[in-house]
């Protein structure tokens, strides 16, 4: 890892860093910046995100491409009706010690033990198995027979939902959303888009991916990030925000107590700088402004506000409260 003289040097370094990285991953993912930003930003705050999309738009090809550039240990985990939580965390085994003869438990890890997560289509298995997997997210280890084992830092779960197939489905809670920071949504590529990804992806030529950052590159930069100083009215504008969504506060108004019926809680107002802190970085700026805060609101709060029935029958989606809030 490469040694920095001061922050100022650092922040400089990462910006730079962050274009090298948006290159790279540019030689596979043709378009998906925003997704793309998106996904670099939670990384760079310790956060996970949910990746709503429809089938066919690149979702694993871009995660497991964010993997190979970040030289990060990268896991697919596909989600089913009878998924068991040890079949995602582990489990222990009988050995038998050749020489001694002796029986012993062994704890065989599960394909959780690696440094960034892809749980493809988290609402297809049962709750107890998004509980451990979500334990695991917000602990950063895993208990088995007792056992505390730690997961690697830096540490990812990116998790995908379909928004179509609803049928035999078990909706992640209120609750267990709230512990993703950014909810991101994958759109269809355009037309000059999908030209470009129609010829790359029927021809035999496989781009080469280098490695931008290094696992010890990460985790500074990720402290970093939370070294970023914010001015009071930052935090202030982030906090109103986030009350403006309560619908059984002063600051919401008539407007959205219509539109909502149950608001963002403290840790979308936690999410909101954290995440206006990396993208001030990200831009070159070192202290981040309202711009920042409001970049990322949508991410942030469109998992995190539950639409009223007068909304969804005005077709009002939380994208379009957000708007108005902004």
């Amino acid at each position: 890892m490469q040694k920095y003289k001061t922050e100022v040097e650092a922040a400089d370094a990462l910006a730079e860093k962050y274009q090298e990285l948006k290159a790279e991953i540019g030689k596979v993912i043709i378009g998906q910046e925003d997704v793309i930003d998106k996904l670099l930003i939670a990384l760079f705050c310790k956060g996970h995100s949910l990746l709503v999309g429809v089938p066919g738009l690149a979702k694993t090809l871009l995660i497991s491409t964010v993997a190979k550039v970040l030289d990060l240990e990268f896991n697919r985990i596909q989600f089913t009706p009878d998924l068991m939580p040890s079949d995602i965390l582990g489990t222990e085994i009988l050995e038998v010690d050749e020489e001694s003869n002796r029986k012993a438990f062994k704890f065989v890890k599960g394909p959780i033990f690696a440094n960034i997560i892809l749980a493809d289509e988290i609402n297809r298995t049962p709750p107890k198995t998004q509980a451990a997997l979500l334990e695991a997210m917000q602990e950063k280890k895993v208990t088995v027979a007792g056992v505390n084992h730690k997961l690697d830092a830096p540490f990812f779960v990116l998790a995908t939902q379909n928004p179509i197939e609803q049928e035999g489905t078990y909706p992640l809670p209120e609750a267990q959303l709230d512990r993703f920071m950014f909810n991101i949504q994958v759109e269809y590529p355009s037309i000059e888009e999908e030209i470009q990804i129609v010829k790359r992806t029927t021809s035999n030529i496989v781009p080469e991916i280098k490695p931008i950052l290094s696992k010890d590159d990460i985790l500074y930069f990720q402290n970093l990030v939370r070294q970023v100083p914010v001015t009071d009215n930052v935090v202030a504008h982030s906090v109103n925000l986030v009350n403006k969504t309560r619908i059984n506060t002063p600051h919401a108004s008539e407007e959205i107590k219509e539109l909502i019926t149950w608001g963002a809680g403290p840790r979308a107002s936690q999410y909101l700088i954290l995440g206006a802190k990396a993208v001030a970085l990200l831009r070159g700026k070192y202290a981040p402004d309202i711009e920042d805060v409001n970049a990322v609101a949508k991410s942030v709060l469109r998992h995190r506000i539950v639409a009223s029935f007068t909304a969804e029958a005005e077709g009002i989606s939380p994208d379009d409260i957000i708007e108005k809030l902004l």
